[in-house]
């Protein structure tokens, strides 16, 4: 057999090796990956990642390995992630959220380290400057914490006046103070009435909607957390049990069974720290990356939704969208 027909023959399976054998056989960087969340919850942020690599030059499985490390909705594990990783000899480490980036820049001051995050990484510290971010940590943010009460303002206009609104807001999140803090606000001023209940695991998602339920609220607000990606499945079941329109950050949730999103577009966000990856594996200093802050927004819509809640959508409002679903 000659070599070339050899290499074709077990082309197809070198995907399957395991890492480190493949690891030994190739002289490519290795890019770690740290999710507080499930392999499954993370699946298209993930995909616009490794496009933004793609155009930044590289390619998965050709020219970079990737090392992927989840902590389903376990946060106490990152930093045993984090450290797993940095064993792996990692050229960079990316950090899928707040929480993963406060992780690897405990873990490492020498490793790169790609954020995204919905907050303000230099309000919560995690950067010096947007500007000049400084050490070895750059990233991404969308600032979607910051759109709370234009969200609660949309979701408002389709409720009766005197409505209370119900919140999901994460326990254990750094940004569940201030977020709740602005929800509070927003509704005030909107003369409404905010329940908040505050959760950390499944069994306490379903315990804070029952809650909210007997305290009547007409929507459920979900505060702009990435923890409840894990959780979308059993949140649009709940809230479709109950009859409640939603309101979420992320689209995905809407295209999923939600009713409402208002927040940046997290695609592009992450194919934007895709391409800094890719700028960082040639050779730029995270130091002299300037913190990226997404422009992009997406006002998404589900009528069929609606429809099944009985809820009539303001052709005002649909003249504002950037995607309905019908």
């Amino acid at each position: 057999m000659r070599r070339r027909d050899f290499i074709t023959l077990f082309g197809g399976t070198v995907a399957a090796w395991p890492f480190h054998a493949r690891a030994q056989q190739t002289d490519v960087p290795v890019v770690g990956v740290l999710s507080a969340q499930s392999q499954d919850s993370e699946i298209n942020v993930l995909a616009a990642w490794r496009q933004g690599l793609g155009e930044a030059g590289y390619i998965g499985g050709r020219n970079v390995m990737f090392e992927y490390r989840y902590a389903d909705g376990q946060g106490a594990r990152l930093p045993m992630l984090a450290a797993e990783l940095i064993g792996r000899k990692i050229a960079v480490l990316v950090a899928n959220t707040t929480q993963p980036a406060f992780a690897a820049k405990t873990a490492t001051s020498t490793i790169p380290v790609v954020f995204v995050t919905g907050v303000d990484p230099v309000e919560v510290g995690l950067v010096a400057s947007f500007n000049r971010p400084g050490a070895n940590v750059t990233g991404v943010t969308f600032l979607s914490n910051k759109l709370v009460a234009k969200r609660l303002e949309l979701l408002a206009a389709l409720l009766s006046e005197a409505a209370p609104i119900g919140m999901l807001a994460h326990a254990l999140n750094p940004n569940t103070v201030t977020d709740v803090r602005d929800a509070l606000a927003a509704t005030a001023a909107l003369g409404r009435t905010l329940h908040v209940e505050r959760v950390a695991n499944a069994s306490d998602v379903d315990a804070a909607v029952a809650t909210l339920v007997r305290k009547q609220v007409a929507a459920l607000f979900i505060a702009p957390q990435a923890d409840f990606r894990i959780w979308r499945q059993q949140i649009l079941e709940l809230a479709e049990r109950n009859a409640l329109p939603t309101s979420f950050s992320n689209s995905d949730f809407v295209v999923a069974g939600g009713l409402m999103s208002y927040g940046p577009n997290q695609a592009d966000s992450y194919r934007e720290a895709g391409n800094y990856t890719g700028r960082i594996l040639k050779g730029e200093k995270p130091a002299d990356l300037p913190v990226l802050i997404s422009t992009k927004f997406d006002f998404t819509i589900n009528l069929k939704t609606a429809k099944a809640l009985g809820l009539t959508i303001p052709p005002t409002m649909l003249v504002l969208a950037t995607a309905v679903i019908e």
